[in-house]
């Protein structure tokens, strides 16, 4: 697993397996967000069997499946809610990390300055500069 740090309890990652889920726990992950739209991977992968192994392993798991052109305020919302009422580290993912990265960046853009979202996600290795200017918009910075 390429589990990256956004933030002390955030943390995204590419694509992860059922079998990770035991590991994810041990690693003191409470809670999983899967932002992969089940069309995107096979029935290994698809959110039944995520969700069954994550269960099996103590995980709450959410389901929020993300493309660029649903993430909607109501999903970026749903991202943000999960993480605050997450008791304990919060996993995302998605194929690269990137969606679950953006979600995030655009769920707190209301409570954080531009620069740290931006700081963050670079820290986990992704480049979320160029949105920036959305960011400060949602906060009215724009």
């Amino acid at each position: 697993m390429d589990i990256r740090q956004i933030t002390p309890r955030y943390h995204v990652a590419p694509q992860i397996d059922a079998a990770d889920m035991s590991a994810l726990a041990e690693a003191g992950f409470t809670t999983v967000i899967n932002n992969r739209p089940d069309a995107e991977v096979g029935a290994d992968q698809a959110s039944p069997a995520m969700r069954q192994a994550a269960e099996a392993a103590g995980l709450v798991v959410v389901d929020n499946p993300l493309t660029m052109d649903t993430m909607t305020p109501e999903r970026v919302a749903l991202q943000r809610d999960t993480l605050a009422g997450a008791p304990g580290k919060v996993l995302a993912y998605c194929r690269s990390g990137t969606r679950s990265t953006i979600c995030w960046a655009l769920s707190q853009a209301a409570d954080q300055p531009t620069e740290a979202i931006v700081a963050a996600a670079a820290q986990g290795g992704y480049d979320i500069a160029g949105l920036a200017p959305t960011l400060d918009a949602i906060a009215g910075r724009g």
